[in-house]
């Protein structure tokens, strides 16, 4: 095996280990702490969505284009999903304005 299939594998062994390891936490958290969680992780995808705009800036070469570009799009959708979702979440503990009752005359 040369050293691109040796680093190759160990980066595909620490990408699934993230996963199970990920999901093994977030399936933990009470549905309470949902939206803070969120919030947090907003800003650790603003991180990741910085480092992946760095990257697409040194690219060379046709497929490195493609893949920084599906890079940076997906990191956008993900940092404004979050966003979305979080003031929706937000939006559920906010007080409705009562309704107008009407005068008696």
């Amino acid at each position: 095996m040369n050293a691109f299939g040796g680093t190759l594998l160990i980066g595909v062994f620490i990408f699934v280990l993230a996963v199970f390891i990920g999901f093994d936490l977030i399936s933990k958290v009470p549905a309470t702490l949902h939206t803070p969680l969120m919030s947090g992780t907003n800003a650790i995808h603003g991180i990741v969505l910085v480092g992946a705009l760095s990257i697409a800036a040194g690219v060379h070469g046709a497929l490195g284009t493609v893949i920084a570009f599906l890079a940076v799009l997906l990191g956008t959708i993900n940092v404004v999903g979050g966003f979305v979702v979080t003031d929706r979440m937000l939006q559920m503990f906010k007080r409705r304005p009562e309704p107008e009752r009407p005068t008696p005359k």
